[in-house]
């Protein structure tokens, strides 16, 4: 199914349920929330999306933990449950959705390779995170981020 298909049934689930979902995005940098308000009808459950590309946005704008940037760095599995759990929270919103990653074609190590992101999701019941590695291009990487989201939001239940 055709992405903008996928999301315009999530939207109208959503809607359905009175389920409101925000966005943290660093790495895909406003992606994911261009594509969901490419939708009609996107208004009714998409609360808010923050960019936060710079460690310094992650801190000022969704209260990081300057020491979770620090001891894990931005790229890391705490630092993305902080701009899921604390997007959901500032937003008021049923979703709160944290990306953190390393798009590329430069920006990797050893340890955190191009390719690899941490996406993170916030509910009232918990906040989990699942972490991939894409090998593939820069854009090709934000479209891999959006269909793992959406994977997550066909198949969530609240």
């Amino acid at each position: 199914m055709e992405i903008l298909e996928r999301i315009k049934k999530v939207i109208v689930m959503f809607s359905f349920n009175g389920i409101s979902v925000a966005f943290a995005e660093s790495c895909t940098g406003g992606y994911i929330c261009h594509m969901f308000t490419n939708i009609s009808g996107a208004s009714n459950v998409f609360e808010r999306g923050i960019i936060c590309y710079s460690n310094q946005s992650k801190i000022d704008l969704l209260n990081v933990d300057i020491k979770s940037i620090e001891q894990y760095g931005a790229v890391s599995e705490i630092v993305a449950k902080e701009l899921a759990f604390n997007v959901r929270i500032l937003s008021n919103v049923d979703i709160g959705i944290g990306i953190t990653g390393i798009a590329g074609p430069t920006g990797g190590t050893p340890e955190k390779p191009v390719g690899l992101v941490f996406i993170a999701y916030s509910t009232e019941k918990d906040t989990q995170v699942d972490k991939h590695q894409f090998h593939v291009d820069r854009i090709t990487f934000k479209k891999k981020v959006l269909e793992e989201i959406l994977v997550f939001l066909e198949n969530i239940e609240i």
